[in-house]
C-alpha cells in the first residue's frame, strides 16, 4: 500500500509536537476564561500544564527529528499568545496594579512584536535568527512571574503572605528586566546581520 506525498506531508505536519502546540493554544483560551471568571487557582494549574507543553513539544521535535515548518511558525505564536495574553489579562486586575503596572505589559508585548518582525524579515533574507539563551531564559522568567501572580491571586489579596508579595515583585521586575535585555540583544544582533 502506497501513501501519497500529500497525505504524508499532512501526517508529518500534524505530528505529536505540533499537536501539543495546538493544545497549548486551546489551553490558553481556557486559561483566559478562568482568569476572567476569577478562578485563579484553576487558572494557575492550566497555565502550568500549558507552559510545560512548550518544553515537551520542543524536546520531542528536536530529539526525534520532527521539526516542521508548521511547528516553527505555530510554536512561537502559541508562546506569545499565552504569555502576552496572560500579562494583558493580569494587568486588568485591580489587585495587581501595584505589582504589574500597564507600562510593564506594554514593554513585554512591544518586545515580542519587535523581535517577531525582525525574525520574519531576517529569515526572509536567509539569515538564521533563532532564539538565543537570553530569549529562552526571558520566557522562563515571564512564566514564573505569571505563575506567581496567579498564585498570589488565589489568596484573598489581604490574606496573601508577605513572602508571596515580595516574590511577586521580584519575579515581575526580573522578567521585565530580562525582557528588555534580550530585546536589546536581538536588536544589536539584527543590526550586525544587516550591516554584513
Amino acid at each position: 500500500m502506497t501513501v501519497s506525498t500529500k497525505n504524508l506531508a499532512t501526517a508529518t505536519a500534524f505530528n505529536l509536537p505540533n499537536q501539543l502546540t495546538a493544545m497549548r493554544l486551546l489551553l490558553s483560551v481556557v486559561l483566559f476564561a478562568l482568569v476572567a471568571q476569577k478562578f485563579y487557582f484553576a487558572a494557575l494549574i492550566v497555565f502550568l500544564v500549558a507552559a510545560s507543553t512548550d518544553w515537551v513539544d520542543g524536546y520531542l521535535a528536536r530529539r526525534y527529528g520532527m521539526v516542521t515548518t508548521l511547528g516553527r511558525i505555530l510554536d512561537p505564536f502559541a508562546d506569545k499568545i499565552i504569555v502576552c495574553g496572560s500579562f494583558i489579562f493580569l494587568t486588568a486586575i485591580p489587585e495587581l496594579h501595584t505589582y504589574l503596572p500597564a507600562w510593564m505589559v506594554v514593554v513585554i508585548v512591544g518586545r515580542e512584536l519587535l523581535v517577531t518582525a525582525l525574525r520574519s524579515f531576517l529569515e526572509q533574507q536567509g539569515a538564521d535568527f533563532s532564539a538565543t539563551m537570553s530569549g529562552k531564559l526571558k520566557m522562563v522568567l515571564q512564566c514564573v512571574a505569571i505563575g506567581v501572580a496567579l498564585f498570589y491571586l488565589s489568596y484573598l489579596p489581604e490574606a496573601a503572605p508577605p513572602e508571596i508579595e515580595w516574590l511577586l515583585y521580584g519575579s515581575v521586575w526580573t522578567a521585565v528586566a530580562l525582557t528588555i535585555y534580550s530585546g536589546v540583544a536581538y536588536i544589536l544582533a539584527a543590526v550586525n546581520m544587516l550591516n554584513r
